[in-house]
């Protein structure tokens, strides 16, 4: 699946933004190396994501892909920093 860009508005920015997240980093995760998995939510597909900014911020996303207009848009639903054990799983996923 190839991500041509984000789809934000008024509905899910603000759920993000209250945590402290920028739009820029709920992107940087979603395409940088993110652990990917399904999110049990019965209304629709979501996926949940845990990575880290540009500046090694560790976030946990809750996000829906979407096509519109023939394109696939990732919409994030809700963003926030990791617990630490969240971390500590991310990193013991990720060692070399």
């Amino acid at each position: 699946m190839k991500i041509t860009g984000f789809d934000w508005d008024s509905g899910n920015w603000p759920k993000c933004a209250k945590h402290g997240l920028t739009k820029a980093e709920v992107e940087q995760v979603l395409m940088g190396n993110p652990a990917v998995m399904s999110d049990p939510n019965p209304s629709e597909p979501r996926m949940r994501a845990i990575g880290k900014t540009n500046q090694g911020r560790y976030v946990f996303l809750v996000f829906v892909p979407r096509v519109i207009h023939d394109q696939t848009l990732l919409r994030p639903i809700s963003a926030r920093f990791m617990h630490q054990k969240e971390i500590e799983h991310y990193e013991n996923q990720n060692k070399i």
